[in-house]
């Protein structure tokens, strides 16, 4: 019997290059294209997939946000999550949310079937080193207090873009300034909240309440 999968993302072109990949396995089966998040909702309810490989960035709501409502509403299906974006934030909220899985846009065929079969079967496809990465966060000192710490204006939009998984180039493009001026940023803003990375840095903002 073919593993009944749904594909969420934006764009066609990466929807038809993942049901070719997927299909060409002959154990999986295409059930549903959606490309925004209500798509998603309304197919999983019509069609019953046993995986949906969503994308966390979609038009309306956000795949974290799907993730949410179909664990809610339909506990059964699995979800891995489908990114080119991937951060510390999104991992931990997605294993906090229950997603099966989280894959890189830039994985191997061989890893994606892999993945979806794994995920249709329940199990959790979680690398040792993403769970690691959450774990440490989680665990590691949360840096300094809030009120201990003075960001700037432009240091809170970078540390915002940061842990929306921007790179320092994409901060530069957004911000207008140049990438050795947000590379300086980046190093001011690790410093003063008293962490030494982008993932303690986005639990950081977490919690408290940067983002």
């Amino acid at each position: 019997m073919s593993i009944r999968v749904l594909i969420a993302d934006e764009q066609e072109i990466v929807r038809l290059g993942l049901k070719n990949l997927l299909e060409s396995n002959g154990e999986i089966k295409i059930v549903a294209q959606a490309s925004n998040g209500d798509q998603v909702l309304d197919m999983v309810k019509k069609h019953k997939p046993d995986v949906v490989l969503l994308e966390t960035k979609l038009p309306g709501m956000d795949g974290l946000q799907i993730l949410g409502r179909l664990k809610l509403d339909s506990p059964d299906v699995r979800v891995v999550l489908f990114t080119g974006h991937e951060n510390a934030r999104h991992l931990a909220r997605a294993v906090a949310l229950g997603a099966e899985g989280y894959l890189s846009k830039q994985a191997k065929k061989d890893d994606l079937i892999r993945v979806v079969k794994a995920a249709s079967q329940g199990e959790q496809t979680w690398s040792r080193s993403e769970l690691r990465r959450v774990g440490a966060a989680m665990a590691s000192p949360t840096g300094a207090e809030n009120d201990e710490v003075s960001l700037t204006k432009r240091e809170i939009e970078v540390l915002r873009l940061m842990v929306n998984g921007a790179t320092n180039r994409d901060i530069a493009k957004d911000l207008k300034i140049s990438y050795e001026t947000i590379k300086e940023h980046v190093q001011h803003v690790l410093r003063k909240i008293g962490v030494t990375d982008r993932t303690q840095a986005a639990v950081w903002a977490v919690r408290n309440g940067v983002i």
